[in-house]
């Protein structure tokens, strides 16, 4: 049986990664790719260069016709290049805390509370990543995993910046601020960005693109921020994308951390 308050081992799940720069930084990553896709119309030097990504990889090569290829990844935005990844590993919570602790820094953690839009997931592991998160939290249920939208969206983020899928995520942010972790809730009734302090260890919790962060999720976090806007925008219009969100947020404490 598993212990209260400990997530379960890694998770492995099979997934299609298409276009250029996702396949390249998953080839480059060191996950396990079984496949790779090239279109038969794709000029020889590109093709070259993903046969020879894919055999230092160990990867197997296969060329098929376009339409095959579109018809493979469900979308013709592939450019001409697909992977399939043998397994996706998710992460466990202490392997995000390993990864901080591995570079001597503060943890800084993102997690998606009921995220659905894998472009939306995909947009915040990258800022995520290029912010110098250590990794990004995601729910089994009620949220999107990793797929291939999601690793094409963060550029091939998703195949660097450890993900960990936990089963409970109110349980979670209890873990995370047991490592004397701040844990910040965007929220549109939060104190304004302006005036939040977001050194040191860090969490950033998203909540879902229509309602926000549940309820229970607020009530764990141990303070709210919102991002203000220019007054007078009388549009409809009332939040950020989360994704956005997300980017704005993250940046903020990359900032930090370097005028530190």
């Amino acid at each position: 049986m598993e212990r209260p308050g400990r997530e379960q081992a890694p998770q492995h799940t099979d997934t299609l990664v298409w276009g250029k720069n996702p396949v390249t930084e998953l080839l480059k990553s060191g996950e396990t790719v079984d496949t790779v896709y090239l279109a038969d119309s794709l000029p020889q030097a590109v093709a070259g260069y993903y046969t020879a990504l894919a055999k230092q990889s160990g990867a197997v090569v296969k060329r098929v016709p376009g339409n095959k290829l579109q018809k493979l990844c469900g979308t013709p935005d592939h450019q001409g290049v697909a992977a399939r990844a043998a397994e996706v590993q998710y992460a466990s919570l202490e392997d995000l805390f390993a990864a901080a602790s591995a570079k001597n820094e503060a943890p800084f953690l993102v997690l998606c509370d009921g995220v659905e839009d894998p472009h939306n997931l995909g947009a915040i592991i990258r800022s995520a990543y290029l912010c110098g998160a250590h990794g990004v939290v995601i729910p089994k249920r009620g949220g999107v995993g990793v797929t291939g939208t999601v690793m094409k969206a963060s550029a091939g983020a998703a195949a660097r910046l450890p993900v960990a899928r936990v089963t409970n995520l109110a349980q979670a942010i209890r873990t995370i601020k047991e490592h004397n972790v701040f844990v910040y809730c965007a929220d549109l009734g939060g104190a304004p960005l302006s005036r939040t302090d977001l050194s040191g260890p860090v969490a950033l919790v998203l909540g879902s693109e229509g309602g926000g962060p549940g309820a229970l999720t607020r009530k764990l976090c141990d303070a709210a921020v919102t991002l203000e806007m220019a007054p007078g925008q009388a549009t409809g219009v009332d939040s950020y994308n989360v994704s956005v969100a997300a980017g704005i947020l993250c940046y903020d404490v990359l900032r930090r951390r370097t005028a530190q």
